[in-house]
């Protein structure tokens, strides 16, 4: 017994490309077909002059691979400008890089570029890719289904044409070999279907599932970001230690809602910040490097739920109420005391300061609304300045931090007085001080003032009035995320590897085995394999299976190893034909030897035939 393989994995005869037939898979009727559920490219066919035909010809350039693969690759190259150019989900930035390209921003927002995401021509894009997996995904899986259900093909006539084949004589009888491949063949996992005495085998069907699951994962994929672009919604919150947040719309700083999620969709749930950790690399090259940023809180859902200790650090958010709560930044919070030109209290709390540097030296400015002046009548307070948690100061930098850690604090601040502007009806920034109807409070020569205050220290203001620098809290800066479609992206996510993997490395094949009454007597025996592309585990597999059958079906020592089939216009023997390899002497060994050598494999040249 030999078994050839042809390295191309091309079925086709000598006599067959002479004629220029089609190879075997499509030359083989039932056996070579079906191997795969992939829709034919017809790109190249000119479609019927009717509008219907027309219709009909677009609908399957759009639902197919190639064009699937091209709105793909369009799509990811959409998605560059809204990684590069500001959104405008986050407006600031949007509003800085106008006023840094005042030339092409204008262009860009004809284009859409700063909102990429939502605009006319992504969702174009999108649309036909998710048309197009639809309308490739629904037939396919149709087809798939009704090969799940069919019984594999019967074998072709000649199995010499199939890429590979083996054969040899045995005197057991033709039923009795073929139960012995049908047995061999289940044990093995095949799905075989018994007629007469020829056994039909395929197995690999887990390559077209996989190839399908695919498919439905890069759909799921589109949904999935669908959702998540349609429901997204993020607000932004400032808290200083101590302090609290519910989650309602006057909570926030700032919030973006989604096209289906607004502030009538907030879950209720709150949290308060009770402490924050922090950690410095104090030497070597690193040195002021953060190694540790954790919000230690509390957190309840509903309007009386049970509160629950949590954290919250960078990159690891924290579930509440099915939103989930990033960590952003921190910084440093002065606690001031300010009393008026009467004495009264009239401002106490602690004011978040803005870090400029990775030393968190930081800006700020503290406003008092409700201060009078010395003759009775209202004198608002401001005052704007630097926070420094390690304080130092040179004529080069001024004031300002050497280390993130509160080793030496200090407040350096100047002081107005005069009309905040607060009444006006127009928004302020809290972390910007107007300085337009305010009076700078100048010292006895006239000059502008200004203080540099250490915890505990306080500061007589020339026109009445004091500030205390009492201490300093941390504040931390939360993003509560809502993003309904990450779970199904995730999980479209790892189907369509798990798919890819299957489509990869899993082999769609068909072996048959056929016995019948050989002409000078006993059983010839025929194996032929094939499968849907160029490997050598068809023919090993082959080679297994014959091994398999050799007990119950042993072959003839006297025999040559496979026969001419005068049917077969392309068997070997004919002038143009070289000599085929199954019919030299086999690996059998001497006449007399009482146990017949395994198969051994072998590779023909291109056009060699079994």
């Amino acid at each position: 017994m030999s078994i050839t393989q042809k390295p191309d994995g091309d079925a086709r005869t000598t006599a067959d490309r002479a004629a220029g037939q089609e190879p075997a898979e499509e030359g083989l009727g039932a056996a070579g077909a079906q191997l795969s559920t992939q829709p034919v490219d017809s790109l190249a066919q000119v479609p019927s002059l009717t509008v219907l035909g027309w219709l009909r010809w677009m609908w399957r350039q759009l639902t197919s691979m190639r064009v699937a693969l091209i709105l793909l690759f369009l799509l990811s190259l959409a998605a560059i400008p809204g990684s590069l150019i500001p959104q405008r989900s986050d407006q600031l930035k949007v509003d800085r890089f106008t006023k840094a390209h005042p030339d092409v921003s204008p262009l860009y927002d004809r284009l859409g570029l700063f909102h990429v995401y939502s605009s006319p021509w992504f969702s174009a894009i999108y649309i036909l890719l998710f048309v197009s997996l639809a309308g490739c995904i629904v037939p396919r899986s149709w087809q798939f289904v009704g090969q799940l259900r069919a019984r594999p093909p019967a074998a072709p006539r000649h199995l010499t044409r199939l890429p590979a084949y083996s054969t040899w004589r045995t005197d057991a009888s033709p039923e009795q070999v073929a139960e012995a491949a049908r047995t061999a063949l289940r044990g093995r996992r095949f799905r075989t279907s018994v007629t007469g005495t020829s056994v039909a085998a395929e197995k690999g069907y887990l390559r077209e599932a996989g190839n399908l699951l695919f498919h439905v994962a890069l759909f799921g994929l589109l949904i999935g970001f669908a959702l998540t672009s349609l429901e997204k919604a993020e607000g932004g919150k400032l808290i200083v230690e101590g302090g609290g947040f519910t989650n309602n719309l006057t909570q926030y700083d700032d919030f973006s809602p989604g096209t289906w999620y607004g502030a009538d969709d907030l879950k209720p749930f709150g949290f308060d910040l009770d402490s924050f950790d922090d950690k410095y690399a104090t030497s070597g090259p690193e040195r002021g490097t953060a190694l540790k940023f954790q919000a230690n809180i509390h957190y309840w859902t509903g309007a009386v739920g049970k509160e629950t200790k949590g954290s919250i650090s960078v990159n690891h958010p924290l579930n509440i109420g099915g939103e989930k709560v990033y960590l952003i930044s921190h910084g440093y919070a002065p606690v001031v005391t300010v009393k008026d030109g009467q004495g009264n209290l009239v401002y106490q709390d602690a004011v978040p300061f803005l870090p400029q540097d990775a030393n968190l030296t930081s800006t700020g400015v503290i406003k008092v609304e409700t201060a009078v002046g010395k003759n009775g009548k209202s004198d608002q307070l401001g005052f704007s300045g630097i926070f420094a948690p390690s304080f130092a100061l040179d004529s080069v930098q001024g004031p300002h931090s050497v280390f993130p850690t509160l080793a030496n604090p200090a407040l350096v601040l100047n002081a107005y007085h005069g009309d905040l502007g607060m009444a006006s009806g127009i928004p302020q920034n809290v972390y910007q001080l107007d300085t337009q109807h305010l009076t700078q409070f100048k010292d006895a020569k006239g000059q502008p003032v200004s203080k540099a205050l250490a915890v505990g220290q306080t500061w007589q203001l020339p026109g009445g009035g004091s500030l205390t620098f009492d201490g300093v809290k941390t504040w931390a800066s939360f993003t509560v995320s809502h993003q309904s479609g990450n779970v199904l992206a995730l999980v479209s996510g790892f189907c369509a590897i798990l798919g890819l993997m299957g489509s990869l490395f899993i082999q769609r094949r068909r072996i048959w085995v056929r016995a019948v009454p050989g002409a000078g007597g006993g059983t010839l025996v025929e194996l032929g394999g094939l499968g849907r592309s160029e490997s050598a585990r068809i023919a090993d597999e082959l080679g297994d299976i014959g091994l398999q059958l050799l007990p119950t079906a042993p072959m003839k020592p006297d025999s040559p190893a496979g026969p001419a089939d005068p049917a077969d216009p392309a068997e070997p023997g004919g002038p143009d034909d070289p000599p085929a390899a199954d019919t030299a002497p086999g690996p059998e060994g001497p006449e007399d030897s009482p146990d017949p050598a395994p198969p051994t494999p072998q590779t023909n040249d291109e056009g060699a035939r079994a």
